[in-house]
């Protein structure tokens, strides 16, 4: 086997010359399940923006919390307006006398007149406790609890809903591969990951991006965080079965001055998102994830998924997240393609003079009469 060439594992173990200071230990920037790895700290009037926003808020927080904001409001409601009726009551003189011109009827403590307000939101109606006409201050009540009853339905229904929709939810069937690899593709050193829906009903369309995320921190402590664009062949696909995505090393990208010791000394992240609408819902969706360098794979393919039958296409997603070993120069793509340049071509090799060169001989003047004759086109499949 050539020098040039090796396959690489990420087992193996490869001379990285470091500092003998012990290195700080380094935290994603996304996490491999997509979320940002970032607090926000003393942001000026969290809580109004919060409660601004409230619609956002609840369909953000999770279901335990929205539960028990829901169960508080149909609570409280009741227990609001079960005291405005016992006042009310109390008031009349409901509570002390019994006569026939009462406000409400049944009413004489305060559990019958929370039991009226539960009654009364719920459209239970028992039949027992009911309003009359003549307290015009209770009529009036009876209406605006029921107001507001069904704003609090309606709210309570739209947030389930919204919350069960969510786009979170969607993203969690479409994912990435465990790793990235470096191969070569069509004679030049290649970046790659695999993303794939794992549901039946496929994506309408999507379009694919990544990003080298670079921080650095100075000496003062303050914190740089820079963003660098990959050109992706193929930005723009409809994900039916996975799909190898991939990025071309040449001039003018990141990683085209790096080779496989510098990889391993790299200090990046490689964020990764795609951005799809779903058919079913018609929604627009994006799941995100991250790569370090360690999880990078010289030297190594992906295995195919796809196989042919009589019928349909059969994807066996065992193989997802399977790689191979593969033949990849140990260079970097600026040292490879120079040294593609420097290889000679058998088009521009020099030609014999016609004085320094001996005469052909018989066998080899039937030889070029041979080449010279018509080839039928070769097909290769």
């Amino acid at each position: 086997m050539h020098k040039q060439y090796t396959s690489v594992s990420p087992t193996d173990d490869v001379s990285v010359k470091t500092e003998n200071r012990p290195q700080p230990k380094k935290y994603r920037y996304v996490r491999k399940e997509g979320s940002c790895n970032v607090v926000f700290r003393h942001v000026p009037e969290e809580w109004l923006l919060f409660v601004t926003d409230i619609f956002t808020t609840l369909v953000e927080i999770r279901w335990r919390v929205m539960f028990l904001i829901f169960a508080l409001s149909y609570i409280l409601s009741w227990l609001f307006f079960g005291i405005l009726y016992w006042v009310i009551a109390l008031v009349h003189g409901d509570i002390k006398e019994h006569t026939n011109d009462i406000c409400v009827y049944e009413v004489r403590s305060f559990t019958a007149a929370f039991l009226f307000s539960l009654e009364t939101q719920t459209t239970i109606g028992y039949g027992f406790r009911g309003m009359s006409e003549n307290c015009m201050i209770a009529i009036i009540t009876v209406t605006v609890q029921d107001v507001i009853s069904c704003f609090i339905d309606t709210f309570v229904i739209g947030i389930v809903v919204a919350k069960m929709a969510s786009a979170r939810k969607r993203a969690q069937t479409v994912g990435f591969s465990n790793c990235a690899v470096i191969n070569l593709r069509d004679g030049y050193l290649c970046l790659s990951w695999r993303v794939g829906d794992f549901r039946r009903h496929h994506l309408v369309e999507g379009t694919a991006r990544a990003q080298i995320v670079r921080s650095k921190v100075h000496a003062t402590g303050t914190m740089d965080v820079t963003y660098e664009d990959l050109v992706i062949q193929q930005r723009d696909i409809v994900l039916v079965t996975p799909t190898i995505i991939f990025h071309r090393i040449e001039p003018g990208s990141p990683l085209y001055k790096m080779s496989l010791v510098d990889l391993r000394k790299a200090d990046f992240e490689l964020v990764v998102s795609f951005t799809y609408t779903d058919d079913s819902t018609g929604m627009l969706h994006q799941t995100r994830t991250s790569y370090t360098p360690a999880e990078i794979l010289w030297g190594q393919l992906f295995q195919e998924m796809i196989r042919v039958s009589r019928s349909h296409y059969r994807v066996d997603y065992i193989l997802f997240n399977h790689t191979a070993k593969v033949l990849v120069p140990e260079v970097s793509a600026e040292e490879y393609e120079h040294k593609k340049q420097l290889r000679p071509s058998p088009r521009h090799s020099p030609r014999h003079s016609p004085r320094s060169s001996p005469c052909p001989s018989t066998r080899s003047q039937q030889q070029n009469h041979h080449d010279k004759r018509l080839k039928p086109p070769t097909v290769t499949v």
